[in-house]
């Protein structure tokens, strides 16, 4: 079968240049309200991988992202707040990009064309047969990622993937590929656009539910959030009063002695104040 890419497929719109910028925002939603419904069709695939994740991660794994551009930086977003949201370890997710830190902000020439560097970011971090690495590419070409994922499945990691076009080298190299198909972009090619919303849909569904199948959310909150800003603090003392149905000053003295919501609701329930 031959492989297209319909990521690169010429725009259902054309003279974009002549529509107004109501016309414009208009027909870009009208483009991004596809990419819910695509990735709604990649949900089986979005479970066998966060199966995988869940329980590499409870036998002491790490998640790993790698990719490069957009793919990377969507990666290296998702990794950064796991920490914050749900009070784990810088450690436990670990975004990397092609092209090192400077490329979260600048285009890094030819970075993602090495079919080596991947796995040698990889094996900074001691990478593992613990680990599970999912490598983001729309485009599902990117050599960086591909070699990275050939050296894992070489080594004994389980390897994942997402992107956006169906049948790519990506996800025959991946042991577990997600291929979220979105079409044709509203500018031919730009894929941080809908193929960039199906990446970050996914990497939410990912990271979320691996971190609640983690305990790391009780009911529908946060517990183990860190308390790094007033809004935070605020919402972390009305979780404690929602839950142990006691006014705002108590709740905001257990927070500020115990400085973790989780903490504070177990040590008031066993009788500690």
């Amino acid at each position: 079968m031959t492989f297209i890419k319909t990521t690169e497929q010429d725009s259902h719109y054309n003279h974009l240049e002549r529509m107004t910028v109501n016309e414009l925002l208009t027909n870009i939603n009208k483009e991004d309200q596809t990419v819910a419904l695509a990735v709604q069709k990649a949900i089986p695939q979005i479970e066998k991988l966060t199966e995988q994740i869940v329980n590499k991660l409870k036998s002491g794994g790490r998640l790993f992202y790698i990719g490069a551009g957009t793919s990377g930086r969507l990666g290296i977003v998702d990794a950064s707040e796991c920490p914050p949201t749900f009070g784990v370890s810088q450690d436990l997710v670990i975004g990397l990009i092609a092209g090192g830190d400077l490329a979260i902000r600048k285009a890094v020439e030819f970075a993602e064309d090495s079919t080596t560097q991947g796995w040698e970011d990889l094996k900074i971090h001691n990478i593992n047969q613990k680990d599970v690495v999912i490598g983001i590419a729309a485009s599902g070409t990117t050599p960086y990622v591909i070699g990275a994922l050939q050296k894992c499945n070489e080594k004994k990691i389980v390897t994942g993937c997402i992107t956006c076009n169906h049948n790519s080298p990506l996800s025959k190299i991946a042991q577990l590929p997600i291929e979220v198909i979105v079409g044709s972009e509203f500018v031919t090619g730009s894929s941080r656009m809908k193929a960039g919303t199906a990446q970050k849909l996914v990497l939410n569904m990912i990271s979320t539910t691996t971190m609640i199948q983690l305990g790391k959310v009780k009911g529908n909150k946060m517990m183990d959030m860190q308390l790094s800003n007033n809004k935070l603090v605020d919402r972390g003392i009305k979780m404690i009063m929602d839950e142990l149905n006691i006014p705002e000053k108590e709740a905001k003295i257990l927070l500020d002695k115990y400085k973790n919501v989780r903490s504070a609701i177990e040590q008031y329930s066993n009788g500690r104040t």
